[in-house]
């Protein structure tokens, strides 16, 4: 790349200059390499996100239906608490809880949420509470809770 000679006892390396031209070229074509390994990658990705998004997937998309009394009438602004355990391979494992309300037709559309055991509860003014724990393998599940007056107290 360099010549060396030596000039009154000291030696000296003669750099050859490359022209700005040159390197232009030179970082467009890195640039090229670069930008196509990333977009092979994201290829790879969005193959992989579409085979998770059929029937092997991890998640659940679940409904939540909240009736009350003899004539299983929607009930309205429900509390809907639902608890799962998130695994974890190397820290502890994670507790979320969800808390949602109910529309006007008694219904509650959850965030997915990973398949297996689970808790919901439901708290309104007027009803008993309810809890109780689940068990989902399906991508959608439905599930339907009858909520019953409290007894009175005399």
């Amino acid at each position: 790349m360099g010549q060396a000679s030596e000039i009154d006892g000291q030696s000296r390396v003669a750099m050859r200059i490359v022209p700005n031209s040159a390197r232009k070229i030179i970082t467009a074509l890195a640039s090229l390499v670069l930008l196509i390994g990333v977009a092979g990658r994201g290829q790879d990705k969005d193959a992989d996100s579409k085979e998770k998004s059929d029937s092997t997937s991890k998640n659940v998309r679940l409904t939540i239906i909240v009736t009350g009394g003899e004539d299983k009438q929607p009930v309205d602004s429900a509390s809907v608490y639902v608890r799962y355990v998130e695994e974890r391979k190397i820290s502890k494992d994670k507790k979320i809880e969800m808390n949602l309300k109910t529309n006007t037709s008694g219904i509650v559309h959850v965030p997915e949420i990973p398949r297996g055991k689970f808790m919901i509860q439901v708290i309104a003014d007027g009803w008993k509470p309810y809890g109780e724990y689940f068990e989902v393998n399906q991508s959608e599940q439905t599930i339907n809770i009858a909520l019953v007056r409290p007894p009175k107290w005399y």
